[in-house]
């Protein structure tokens, strides 16, 4: 077989971006997906939020890459077509001593270089999102939605428009270096595919492709740990149009309010650790669901909630302490032109065209 240029591993929204971006005429790009189709994973499992930047420590991959992918997914919706809403989103202190939370998060979203935050008051709160009851709120225009299957789309057909060839139910099982090019052993496959780079994009499994190319996961500290998130939508519609979020929990950023493309409401997501690939919504965690929405929503009632979706993402921290995204060229650990990229959680899917953007030029793609 003819050597490949590039190898993605994973056709998450993460890793069609890539294929989106270093797919061209000259070169040959080839993404491996163990699933029959893309996006199959934590991609089409979320909340669809484009996140303005501001929950991250400045300078860190998470701040930067957000703030840059926030921009240039309105961007790419203007130019493309794909769907993508500012609808702005309201956090909200339920007691007095949350406001200090949020005053912390609007400074540090200010340093992150977040666009237009402003500190509103119980007025300001009622004409934003009339029925929200809070004692105070840090106001975010810059916050959206995005149509994730859209996106997905757009990046795999600019990629196959550029010569990428995907292969679907081609689950890499091996990796070998030899006189300079990955030799990727695919289930099913008698040959290996021979490439010259490869982008480890393989989300809930990158550290397990890590280790196929011989990195000690645990050693390294990119072992992922899984975290489960449920959603439970609500039956009517709300005449709230902006997300409503509260103060950031441990493990997510809340049981939040979600809106999608048309008007429907749903809550969550929860987080807690899990270890198989179980999308099933416990009904049992309802109540917990209907108290924490019920500190910003009076009157919502246990019955308006229905068992929705449910996601698991990729994480670095098991224990809830920030950990930044990795996204690094191996030539130090001997795999030269190899990028891992892991523990992308959230702002992962809002990142998307900016991890693609520094993949590439790790790789010095454009040399």
């Amino acid at each position: 077989m003819e050597t490949i240029d590039a190898v993605v591993v994973g056709a998450g929204v993460v890793g069609l971006a890539c294929a989106s971006r270093l797919a061209r005429p000259d070169n040959n790009v080839v993404v491996l997906e163990r699933h029959s189709r893309h996006g199959l994973e934590t991609s089409s499992r979320n909340s669809e939020v484009i996140h303005a930047g501001l929950y991250y420590p400045a300078d860190s991959l998470k701040a930067r890459l957000c703030v840059e992918g926030r921009r240039r997914l309105y961007e790419l919706s203007q130019r493309h077509g794909v769907f993508c809403r500012k609808t702005g989103k309201l956090m909200v202190a339920c007691a007095p001593d949350e406001t200090p939370k949020l005053e912390a998060l609007l400074r540090q979203g200010r340093v992150n270089g977040v666009e237009g935050l402003e500190m509103v008051d119980r007025a300001g709160i009622a004409g934003l999102a009339d029925g929200v009851r809070a004692v105070a709120g840090l106001w975010s225009p810059e916050t959206g939605i995005v149509d994730t299957e859209e996106l997905m789309r757009h990046f795999l057909l600019k990629a196959q428009d550029a010569g990428a060839i995907f292969l679907w139910n081609s689950e890499l099982s091996a990796v070998e270096r030899k006189d300079g090019v990955y030799l990727l052993r695919v289930k099913g496959m008698a040959d290996p595919i021979p490439a010259r780079r490869v982008v480890n994009a393989a989300g809930l499994h990158s550290d397990v492709v890590a280790g196929l190319a011989g990195i000690d996961a645990a050693a390294a500290g990119y072992r992922l740990h899984w975290f489960k998130g449920e959603y439970f939508s609500l039956r009517q519609s709300l005449p709230i149009k902006p997300l409503v979020y509260p103060v950031p929990a441990t493990h997510s950023l809340g049981i939040h309010l979600a809106v999608d493309r048309q008007g429907r409401h749903r809550f969550g997501p929860n987080a807690f650790p899990v270890t198989s690939l179980d999308y099933d919504v416990d009904l049992g965690h309802r109540q917990a669901f209907h108290e924490a929405a019920s500190r910003y929503l009076p009157g919502l009632k246990i019955e308006d909630l229905s068992a929705g979706t449910a996601g698991i993402r990729p994480k670095l921290s098991a224990d809830g302490a920030f950990r930044d995204f990795v996204i690094a060229e191996e030539s130090a650990r001997g795999l030269p032109g190899w990028v891992n990229l892991i523990g992308i959680d959230s702002p992962g899917l809002t990142s998307s065209p900016a991890i693609a953007e520094l993949a590439a030029n790790l790789l010095e793609w454009d040399a």
